[in-house]
């Protein structure tokens, strides 16, 4: 008897026990986010922040994974100096608790990338390809842990020649000229694309009437530019200053007095505050995107996520929120293998076994740059127009949702 009560007390011990080392291993998985959530980008920050709160959110509420769950971490980078960048990212890799870090983009020159490959924390950005690529690219097996969900930005520098000839030849653009009028602000990821462009447009035939570059940071007054514009107008505009509110103020002045030209303006038209800005005066210009979220007609997933985004924050997400969600749910599916938060290693291998599809296109990595598999069946460069007030995908033809019309300023 005395022996039951004996090998009763030690069963119940070990169960105690059991139920206590499950609860010590059901820990807070803590996933950071580098943003600009103040300063002239803070409309992007707030939509890549919210984008990685909605994937927590989705996966808390599933149960997390391995009994543990996920909070929130926010780094601001502000302006995007180096030590704004610097900062935010050693706040973020201090804490014990980090299992990630996420960004749409930190630095203009993706410099923290050596930062989270030296602690081996998974990072995964979503833009400033070129950058990624001379960092990781000379020894890739120095950044197990670190991807890109961006391709390659050369689609960006070549795309634009065949698809406005396309356009031309199909009849859909009339074109008075074949001169291009460039504008870029001083940081690489705009200056960069600013280069390419030129490369490909001089190779095609084109002349470039100019090519200023302006320093980085608001900008109020294009009128400048606009002016030497004016005196020689070129077939095509094109302005690769990201920033939302700058293009906004530079389609406001150039309709002003609109010259016979198409307008195009790298990334900025793609977050949400461009459209409330602009309203009707941006109807007619043209932007691309390379691993921007796909048109929710044509993809199942985009038109979950939009649906799930429009119901928590009740107004439409940028790139930005989208990219972010799917970051935190790659990082998770390798989780779920893995088993274990603190193995980034591993971690880092599983994310790149990735070959899914999401809501940007089928997602694989690229062993030698770890950026995102680029073409029309994976992450395709996509080209829209934006027709009263609505983006109107017109390039690649399988997921358009509508064809090019010519700007009505245009003769």
């Amino acid at each position: 008897m005395i022996a039951r009560k004996i090998l009763g007390a030690l069963a119940l011990g070990v169960s105690i026990y059991g139920i206590l080392v499950g609860a010590a291993q059901a820990d807070i998985i803590k996933l950071g986010v580098l943003a600009p959530v103040t300063g002239k980008a803070a409309s992007d920050g707030e939509d890549a922040v919210r984008g990685v709160k909605m994937a927590v959110d989705d996966l808390n509420k599933a149960g997390g994974i391995g009994g543990n769950t996920f909070e929130v971490v926010v780094g601001d980078v502000g302006e995007a100096s180096s030590d704004a960048v610097a900062t935010a990212a050693e706040r973020l890799l201090g804490d014990r608790a980090m299992g990630a870090i996420f960004a749409n983009y930190a630095s203009g020159t993706n410099f923290e990338i050596e930062m989270m490959a030296e602690q081996d924390m998974i990072y995964m950005v979503s833009a400033n390809s070129q950058q990624t690529k001379d960092i990781i690219s000379p020894k890739p097996q120095d950044f197990g842990t670190v991807w890109s969900l961006t391709p390659s930005y050369d689609g960006y520098n070549t795309e634009i020649v065949p698809v406005i000839d396309s356009l031309v030849a199909a009849g859909k653009l009339k074109l008075p000229n074949k001169k291009v009028a460039m504008i870029a602000s001083d940081n690489p990821y705009s200056k960069g694309i600013a280069e390419g462009m030129v490369k490909a447009f001089k190779a095609a035939g084109w002349q470039i009437t100019q090519d200023d570059l302006l320093p980085f940071g608001e900008i109020n007054d294009w009128r400048s530019f606009l002016a030497k514009v004016r005196q020689d107008p070129p077939a095509l505009l094109i302005n690769t200053d990201y920033v939302s509110s700058n293009a906004a103020t530079f389609m406001t002045q150039f309709m002003e007095n609109p010259t016979d030209s198409l307008v195009f303006i790298q990334y900025a038209p793609s977050v949400p505050e461009f459209l409330k800005l602009t309203k009707e005066k941006s109807s007619g210009i043209v932007y691309n995107m390379l691993g921007g979220m796909l048109p929710p007609a044509s993809n199942p997933r985009a038109d979950e996520l939009v649906k799930k985004y429009e119901g928590t924050y009740h107004n439409e997400p940028g790139s930005a929120a989208v990219m972010l969600y799917e970051q935190v749910m790659i990082y998770a599916d390798a989780l779920r293998k893995v088993g274990d938060a603190t193995k980034h290693d591993d971690i880092g291998a599983a994310i790149a076994k990735t070959d899914k599809m999401t809501a940007v296109g089928r997602v694989a990595f690229d062993p030698a740059t770890h950026l995102t598999v680029q073409d029309n069946e994976h992450v395709p460069i996509q080209f829209y127009q934006i027709q009263d007030g609505k983006r109107v995908m017109f390039y690649p033809p399988q997921y358009r949702t509508g064809d090019f019309a010519q700007p009505s300023w245009m003769k």
